[in-house]
């Protein structure tokens, strides 16, 4: 598996993709399904310094297998961020994003040099959870009502990562 930023140029394989894992997403999520949203859903990362989006895809093939987003990335004595991510259907189960969602916590920990990493799952999802207990994120707790999506506030638990690696920069001394 390989990483790599999304860009405009993947507009139709992502929306294709998209609708082709409506039912797979469907309560937990809503990815952009039509141009102009995924035209918006593209403006969230057009700081690098704040959110990234990144596609997990096949190193063979170049196939996109997935997306991740390192979403409110905090500097300063927060030095974290929160994650979102998807598998796409038709590559769905077969462990792309476990590779991928490993090489996304590297990337953060190492380039980026994130303290924390957190991820916001609904307590039905259990192919989400099962995912982040294998690549080592820690139970912290139940948010009630946290996230607006399908149409109403949605409970979700609160999973973490931590690294104690290399501090960014901006890192204060004390």
């Amino acid at each position: 598996m390989t990483l790599r930023p999304i860009a405009e140029h993947d507009q139709d394989e992502f929306i294709e993709l998209v609708l082709a894992s409506a039912d797979l997403h469907h309560p937990w999520m809503s990815l952009p399904a039509t141009p102009q949203a995924f035209k918006t859903y593209l403006e969230r990362f057009t700081d690098p310094e704040s959110s990234q989006g990144l596609l997990v895809c096949v190193r063979e093939t170049g196939a996109i297998a997935g997306t991740v987003n390192i979403n409110t990335i905090v500097r300063g004595r927060m030095q974290g961020a929160s994650l979102g991510y998807a598998a796409f259907a038709p590559s769905a189960g077969q462990g792309y994003m476990t590779e991928g969602l490993g090489l996304v916590l590297r990337y953060a920990f190492e380039e980026l040099r994130l303290h924390r990493l957190e991820a916001q799952i609904q307590p039905d999802n259990h192919a989400s959870l099962k995912l982040v207990e294998r690549l080592g994120f820690r139970y912290e707790g139940f948010s009630p009502k946290i996230l607006f999506i399908d149409g109403a506030w949605r409970d979700h638990e609160r999973w973490a990562i931590i690294n104690d690696g290399d501090p960014h920069p901006s890192l204060p001394s004390r």
